[in-house]
């Protein structure tokens, strides 16, 4: 259930630079790498094998930085829902930077600032800029803005 429901496009406007969140902790573990990994044939080692990664770089496997962007959905369920509107596009992203890396066995969570809303006849386009937290860091695991056509 989300945190805060947009019941209009004045609500939604009046929230433009109010951050929601952040959200609830979800593990990160070696199934869902290991999944991710299968799905788009990114099956580095860094990502799929505990014992190499162990001596690598972050003594342990990372998740993927598109798993991270891709779990913006499931994070973002809990923040906030768009309650308008006949349909909502995913439009695209801006400015996606992973300035950390997410060990396994951490947890991450985000939260969400609707920076921008631009209206035309039928629909409108919301930017939405989203952090991804790790529990285990002080850098941000994702910095990244959304875009988002609501279909009026």
């Amino acid at each position: 259930m989300a945190a805060r429901t947009f019941t209009s496009l004045d609500d939604l406007s009046a929230a433009i630079g109010d951050t929601v969140g952040p959200g609830p902790w979800i593990p990160i573990d070696q199934k869902r790498v290991d999944a991710f990994a299968e799905c788009t044939g990114d099956d580095q080692w860094i990502h799929v094998d505990p014992a190499r990664a162990a001596d690598g770089p972050y003594g342990a496997t990372i998740a993927h930085g598109y798993l991270t962007l891709s779990m913006l959905p499931f994070l973002g369920r809990d923040l906030y829902a768009i309650g308008f509107g006949t349909a909502r596009i995913n439009y695209g992203s801006n400015k996606v930077r992973f300035p950390a890396a997410v060990r396994v066995g951490t947890r991450v969570r985000a939260s969400a600032t609707p920076v921008d809303l631009s209206v035309e006849k039928s629909r409108c386009l919301l930017t939405v800029r989203w952090v991804i937290e790790d529990e285990r860091q002080d850098k941000p695991a994702l910095v990244a803005e959304t875009l988002t056509v609501v279909v009026l």
